[in-house]
């Protein structure tokens, strides 16, 4: 009887000294380095990647190896579903634990990318592109997209004036969706409850809001005169006025060479506000929080023209005759070819 027990034992203890010896070699596995070289390895895991394929990857960049064990390994951890799509800054003697830990938290690298106030969408998808942080046409193409503008809360047909210039950091290999909604939302953030309130009280819709700024924010640079433009653009609507903004002209004309000819002024599109009443369609860039409170606090004035003294700032008038007077003065002199000199505020 002692000697049945003693072979049943030991059948038994051959899986239990297999489990062990397997174990054991796992966790050597998990704990040892690819190498001690300590070489940098950048590593971005594209958005929707499943976990063996990051693990190919990481076996193909010579920071893991065996990919089958370690995504066993994430597996039985409960770790392979909380990898987050970027990029990852690794060294090859990390432990396959380090790099797990590491992609489980997310510590993607960050990319600083700062969009100035009054670019268009285009020239923010080029900035994008440039830093290799998405591709421009399928920012272009997620930007006019029906379906994704509505879950962003924007009921017009292009997210153009909604993307808040400012300073972002955003992952490498994120999606250009997400890009766009952070950057809508940054917006959504800036334009706070004050500032909706007040629009609300002047009974005017957002887009006219962001329209009239990204007008504002194309015509000067000072943010001194952003309330005096604004005043300017609200008196001539007021009056039924053409706006004859050059800025606008410039918009609607597919690749804009940088000259403004009187030929470009009497050609028709929506955007030319010498021919066309009242707003275009709607904004021309992408206007700073200064554009937008300018035109919901505009100065108080009878100003219905102004012309640039070519200093970066502007002369106000309140009649044609004026305004003849300052275009005499600040540009026909000079020989410019400004807007000024163009048969602006004319009417």
């Amino acid at each position: 009887m002692t000697g049945t027990v003693t072979s049943f034992g030991k059948i038994l203890g051959i899986p239990v000294l297999l489990v062990l010896v397997l174990g054991t070699g796992v966790y050597a596995y998990y704990q040892l380095p690819y190498d001690d070289l300590e070489r940098p390895v950048r590593v971005v895991v594209p958005e929707g990647a499943t976990f063996d394929q990051t693990a190919k990857l990481l076996d193909d960049r010579g920071v893991v190896r065996f990919p089958l064990l370690f995504s066993q390994v994430a597996r039985l951890l409960g770790k392979d579903r909380d990898i987050r799509a970027g990029e990852y800054t690794l060294h090859s003697s990390m432990s396959p634990r380090e790099v797990l830990q590491r992609l489980s938290r997310g510590e993607v690298a960050l990319h600083k990318i700062t969009v100035p106030e009054g670019l268009t969408v285009k020239q923010i998808a080029s900035l994008l592109e440039e830093k290799g942080l998405a591709s421009r046409e399928e920012i272009l193409e997620a930007s006019a997209e029906a379906g994704f503008l509505r879950t962003l809360g924007i009921e017009e047909d292009s997210l153009e004036g909604y993307l808040f210039p400012d300073t972002y950091f955003f992952a490498m290999g994120l999606a250009p969706r997400e890009i766009l909604r952070a950057m809508v939302r940054r917006f959504m953030s800036a334009y706070d409850p004050v500032l909706r309130a007040r629009q609300a009280g002047k009974g005017w819709s957002l887009h006219k809001v962001v329209t009239l700024a990204s007008i504002v924010e194309k015509e000067t640079g000072s943010r001194k005169e952003m309330p005096l433009i604004a005043s300017v653009l609200i008196n001539r609507l007021s009056r039924g006025m053409p706006l004859q903004c050059d800025p606008t002209v410039i918009y609607g004309i597919e690749d804009f060479d940088g000259n403004l000819t009187r030929k470009d002024l009497r050609r028709p599109n929506p955007y030319n506000t010498y021919l066309n009443k009242g707003l275009p369609p709607g904004p021309i860039c992408n206007p700073g929080l200064d554009a937008l409170k300018a035109v919901l606090y505009p100065a108080d004035t009878s100003y219905l023209y102004f012309v640039s003294r070519n200093d970066g700032t502007h002369l106000f008038s309140r009649t044609l005759k004026e305004h003849n007077r300052a275009v005499e003065k600040y540009q026909k002199r000079r020989g410019k070819s400004s807007s000024g000199a163009r048969p602006k505020f004319s009417h």
